[in-house]
């Protein structure tokens, strides 16, 4: 079965969405969205991101998780509009943003 996406209360207001995996277990939190519109649409932009998102990799040792894996790993910071993709929360944080608009 696929992963999923829970729509829960925020203890401070506004609502959360949690990442699933496939036997239940949580992957990731989202930052506090304002409202269950902005969420959704945090959703999507989160399913985006990991379809088409590099691996930002900031680990101390700067080696892929898996040896020989065919991921592409991008060290440092660039320039640019490029979008954060370390967490779901950071990644989230612009469609929260761009709600609020």
């Amino acid at each position: 079965m696929a992963g999923y996406f829970e729509l829960v209360d925020a203890p401070d207001g506004g609502y959360r969405l949690r990442m699933m995996d496939g036997a239940g277990q949580l992957l990731a939190v989202s930052v506090t969205f304002p409202t269950k519109k902005a969420a959704v649409a945090g959703v999507a932009q989160a399913r985006e991101i990991a379809g088409t998102g590099l691996i930002r990799d900031r680990s101390a040792d700067g080696r892929p998780a898996v040896p020989g894996s065919s991921a592409r790993v991008i060290r440092g910071r660039r320039g640019g509009a490029g979008r954060s993709n370390s967490t779901l929360g950071s990644s989230l944080a612009g469609k929260r943003a761009q709600a609020r608009t």
